[in-house]
């Protein structure tokens, strides 16, 4: 065999060798709302299926991923439950604003434990929520940054059942907290979005927030400044059909028109 042969032969089991491990080492680091937990998980492993690209994701409330994605934490993705933090995290310049995208809608529920006599509660203008929770606490998320939490607070203004309630609430750190409470028993009743409790076998829903009594419940993902490059790649299947079934069989709702 020639050297020439020997050479190229060489330089193609280099190739065998090294590239597949460069594809084993793309990743894409997201972070996103905790309410996305559950099928954002799917989402990632059936593009792990299709590409090799790897993730690593921080499930937390919309607030604190914005606010580390400022302090220089290494995010390629952000997902938010509502779009004043997206706003906020825009307006800190670390988002890649034309990669901005109104991804998902939702809706708020009243939950309480499973085994709880409550059920069927019409929540409407004057509704008694603290009457309902007895001697009991309310979970929902941080009514001051948590975005379930601006949402649940929000509606019960509306309704006038804020006031009542209020000495009644438990702030959790994110809306899968709140729900955690309500589920163990340690809450009476809960706010949560309606995904939320479809994935929790121990709570169920008593009752929905009308759509006119709180802001519309959008979710917007972007890249970040600081984003890989084939981050471009994992957003586009975000809005694929591929990514709407299962983003729909988590109930949530898909936004825009989706991509094949």
């Amino acid at each position: 065999m020639s050297r020439l042969s020997v050479l190229f032969s060489a330089f193609v089991v280099l190739l065998a060798a090294v590239s597949p491990a460069a594809a084993q080492d793309k990743t894409i680091t997201v972070f996103a709302a905790a309410s996305m937990k559950n099928a954002l998980d799917e989402i990632d492993a059936a593009y792990t299926a299709r590409t090799g690209v790897k993730f690593s994701v921080s499930y937390a409330a919309s607030s604190v991923l914005a606010k580390q994605i400022e302090q220089g934490a290494p995010a390629d993705v952000f997902v938010s439950a509502d779009t004043d933090w997206m706003d906020y995290a825009t307006a800190k310049k670390t988002i890649n604003e034309p990669s901005r995208v109104n991804l998902l809608g939702n809706s708020i529920v009243l939950i309480a434990p499973k085994d709880s006599k409550l059920d069927n509660v019409t929540i409407a203008q004057g509704f008694d929520l603290a009457k309902l929770a007895g001697d009991g606490r309310i979970a929902t998320g941080d009514v001051k940054s948590v975005p379930a939490g601006k949402y649940a607070k929000a509606a019960l203004e509306k309704l006038g059942a804020w006031t009542a309630a209020e000495p009644k609430f438990a702030m959790a750190e994110s809306v899968r907290a709140a729900l955690t409470l309500v589920a163990r028993g340690e809450a009476n009743l809960g706010i949560v979005y309606s995904t939320d409790a479809k994935v929790e076998p121990g709570v169920k829903i008593v009752g929905t927030f009308p759509a006119d009594s709180h802001p519309a419940i959008i979710y917007p993902v972007a890249a970040t400044t600081t984003a890989k490059p084939w981050t471009n790649d994992y957003l586009a299947f975000l809005r694929s059909t591929a990514a709407k079934t299962i983003l729909e069989k988590y109930g949530f709702k898909f936004l825009v028109s989706p991509t094949t």
